[in-house]
């Protein structure tokens, strides 16, 4: 059973902090699709502790996302303490510290994954942020900075003993970024060392692939990030093909259309203009699509528009072109 605080799940499915990704509206529509636990994007601590109008606002949270954690980063134990108690106050059910993120302006600031150059500051600035703060801290991290430097299983018991109360690990190094495929072995071997859940991350992409990590690594949970941009579905799939052996099937052309504009209004209504989230939403066009007939020409169409009305025009027309495509295609095969 995975067990933070007064959450109790079993095997449960974690959507991943992510950068300009994980705003409420998605967190909200990956909730509704099976997610147990949601993550918003991660926030500099030092904007933070600054009061910088765009970081505060990623804290925001709503109470149909429960059970919802927020993640900081820096390399600053102060900041981090300072902001871990400003998290706070906006209630979420966890606080993570992101000691992963490979991207070089995090990373060689000694934030993100460069705290894995230093494990025992790593540690420090753990037990600090856990002092801090009431409610449970967690740490996301990877499992090193390069392939000649995996201290995964230190960490790991480092983490455990400053008070960290679960673990996800992303199965690549630091150098690796989103290349190569995951190490899932590792998983086995820091549960033998801790005793508090771990959680795997890296290269889950399908519902296969999230039953292939459990059935391999025997982790407490699983985190799923790119996998659920390109294809939100992934959480109800996967619990599905796990609980109940069921096979995905392939998703009709009414649940991808509806499901995008549903997931476009969730974006809408949480920003202060209309143009704040049409923009930025071009992004999940080619997951909502992927595969679908013509969808390269809608593509480029729906990336003309900056406001709602017509990008719901456009893809209920898109929707009758699909469905008589699919007719036509069915008449000919018989």
């Amino acid at each position: 059973m995975f067990t933070i605080g007064k959450i109790n799940l079993d095997k449960p499915l974690l959507l991943a902090p992510m950068e300009d990704v994980t705003g409420i509206g998605f967190r909200k529509l990956c909730k509704e699709l099976g997610a147990d636990i949601v993550y918003t994007e991660f926030v500099n601590s030092d904007g933070l502790i600054r009061n910088n109008k765009k970081t505060q606002k990623k804290l925001k949270i709503t109470e149909e996302e429960r059970p919802v954690g927020i993640q900081i980063y820096g390399s600053d134990i102060s900041a981090m303490v300072e902001s871990a108690k400003i998290s706070e106050k906006y209630n979420p059910d966890i606080i993570d510290i992101n000691a992963g993120c490979w991207v070089k302006k995090v990373a060689q600031r000694g934030a993100g994954a460069g705290l894995l150059k230093d494990p025992k500051y790593m540690q420090l600035m753990v037990e600090s942020v856990v002092k801090a703060v009431e409610i449970p801290v967690t740490v996301k991290t990877r499992i090193g900075w390069d392939a000649d430097t995996i201290y995964i299983e230190e960490i790991s018991k480092r983490m455990e003993d400053a008070g960290a109360k679960a673990l996800t690990i992303h199965c690549r190094t630091r150098t690796q970024g989103h290349a190569g495929d995951a190490d899932w072995s590792w998983i086995p071997k820091i549960k033998n060392i801790v005793n508090i859940p771990v959680i795997v991350n890296g290269g889950i992409f399908s519902a296969e692939d999230a039953k292939r990590a459990f059935d391999e690594t025997g982790a407490d949970g699983a985190m799923i990030a790119r996998g659920a941009i390109q294809h939100p579905w992934i959480f109800r799939e996967a619990k599905e093909l796990i609980s109940e052996g069921k096979i995905p099937e392939d998703l009709s052309n009414e649940e991808r259309i509806s499901t995008a504009l549903k997931h476009l209004r969730y974006e809408i209504a949480h920003k202060e203009l209309e143009r704040q989230a049409v923009v930025p939403f071009r992004k999940y066009y080619t997951g909502y699509l992927k595969g679908l007939y013509n969808s390269s020409k809608i593509r480029q169409e729906l990336m003309k528009h900056e406001s709602y009305e017509p990008i719901e025009e456009l893809l209920f027309g898109y929707l009758e072109e699909l469905n008589k495509y699919d007719e036509t295609k069915l008449l000919e095969e018989n």
